[in-house]
């Protein structure tokens, strides 16, 4: 048993001391590793470890929460958070059942990305750094990695019990041309659930990357107005996460008056054929765990089933202020952080068609690839595409600028009228929510088709 295993045992015993409507605690130990350039030089190299926990308690419908890197005094901790929630609790606590859980799910340690060497990454990059540097009319680039691993265990006054491992990669490149005044960027991201592998042989990929940037700078702009475009899996799976996977969290539709009465379980928001869907269950993607950090263990949860709202995610709180079953989306990006509602793999479903036969029927359209960038205010929403590209009767044709897609997501679900059989999952990123930035997600789609959809240009 290891150190950190025999003092949650101990906590464990000591929350059971304690009259209150619920206590639980985390515990956690991390190591990371990071390389970063900026231009052509090695910016920063390194790794790091850290041990810590968090005991948060409910009195009377408030939360305690204290968090710690010191295991004396435990209970001293536990009682801190009680006080909290009793200095701030004046109403009927509200958390919706969930049955204890004591299971341990450990994950295999060749899966550890943190253990492989640096100088071994450091190559890799190197490699990737010196490609993009290879190509003509390069202003400057951008490269960050990151992996971690790390151990939790939670434990609550239900009698859960539960220990899991999680690993993670990230590598995000970004290469900036410019030419005259003009300035364009072309980005890649990519990710894993600590499969160091997924990373490497992306030499071609990195040297089409740094060409694009360049390719850009030349590219015409497109006149601005509606159209028909079509998003391929990387694009439309962002809008499906950040347009309306954070408006399906519901916290945020609990605590705003507005979105509440928009989001109404049973209102149509598409044709038939959209399906959207947040699964942690996926084995092997970023966003995926047996148990959220509340315990609840994952599930499959259709947000939109054939046009229909049908769900949304919860913790346990949000699902019993709200009538309905927890979700298991109840997350943390680390000890110092308790729990909120957040989104895991979140995506579109395959529908039927193939791309020849989305693009088949447009006179004049844009095929818009990747992203680098965007907002959203609400139901209002706003995303640069990495690439662009006309569609002429038909046919794939010139490169574009990157165009800016800009709307209302509601209006735009409502005019997606094609769905292609293509679902692919992106890994790249990170989702920021609440200072917790990133936690690990993934989000996807096949390609879809929207009318009417405003894209900013001349």
């Amino acid at each position: 048993m290891t150190t950190t295993q025999a003092i949650a045992h101990q906590l464990a015993e000591v929350i059971n001391r304690y009259s209150t409507d619920y206590i639980e605690a985390r515990f956690e130990e991390s190591q990371t590793s990071y390389i970063s350039y900026r231009g052509r030089e090695l910016d920063s190299i390194g790794r790091a470890s850290a041990i810590g926990g968090n005991v948060r308690a409910m009195v009377k419908g408030a939360w305690g929460f204290v968090s710690f890197n010191d295991f004396n005094e435990l209970p001293g901790r536990v009682e801190l958070a009680i006080r909290q929630a009793q200095f701030a609790g004046n109403e009927e606590s509200q958390l919706a059942p969930a049955e204890p859980v004591v299971d341990t799910s450990a994950m295999a340690q060749d899966k550890n990305p943190v253990v492989i060497p640096l100088a071994e990454k450091k190559q890799l990059l190197d490699e990737y750094n010196d490609i993009i540097w290879h190509t003509p009319k390069l202003q400057t680039a951008i490269i960050d990695y990151g992996d971690s691993y790390k151990k939790v265990i939670f434990l609550n006054s239900l009698g859960s019990y539960i220990e899991q491992d999680r690993a993670d990669v990230t590598l995000r490149l970004t290469a900036i041309a410019t030419q005259d005044n003009e300035v364009q960027q072309a980005g890649l991201s990519l990710g894993s659930r600590g499969d160091f592998s997924l990373i490497q042989g992306r030499h071609q990929q990195v040297g089409q990357m740094a060409q694009l940037a360049v390719e850009l700078l030349s590219a015409p702009q497109v006149k601005g107005g509606e159209y028909t475009v079509v998003l391929d899996p990387v694009l439309a799976g962002v809008f499906a996460h950040e347009a309306f996977g954070h408006l399906s969290e519901s916290d945020f539709v609990y605590e705003n008056d507005r979105v509440r009465q928009i989001m109404t379980l049973g209102r149509r928001f598409g044709s038939d054929e959209l399906n959207i869907v947040d699964n942690a269950t996926i084995p092997g993607l970023r966003g995926s765990y047996k148990y959220d950090d509340e315990g609840v263990p994952a599930t499959k949860t259709y947000l939109i089933t054939e046009g229909k709202l049908v769900g949304r995610l919860h913790s346990r709180e949000t699902a019993a202020k709200m009538k309905e079953k927890p979700t298991g989306n109840a997350r943390a990006i680390n000890y110092c952080y308790p729990p909120i509602v957040r989104m895991t793999n979140t995506y579109i479903e395959p529908g039927a068609a193939s791309f020849d036969e989305l693009i088949g029927d447009i006179k004049e359209g844009i095929y818009v690839k990747n992203w680098y960038g965007g907002t959203t205010s609400m139901e209002m929403f706003t995303f640069s595409a990495g690439e662009a590209y006309m569609i002429r009767h038909g046919k794939l044709a010139e490169p574009l600028r990157p165009v800016v897609l800009t709307g209302n997501v509601f209006t735009t679900l409502m005019n997606i009228d094609g769905i292609g059989n293509d679902l692919e999952m992106n890994q790249g990123g990170g989702c920021g929510k609440g200072e917790q930035v990133p936690l690990p997600v993934s989000n996807g789609s096949p390609h879809i088709r929207i009318r009417h959809c405003l894209v900013g240009g001349r």
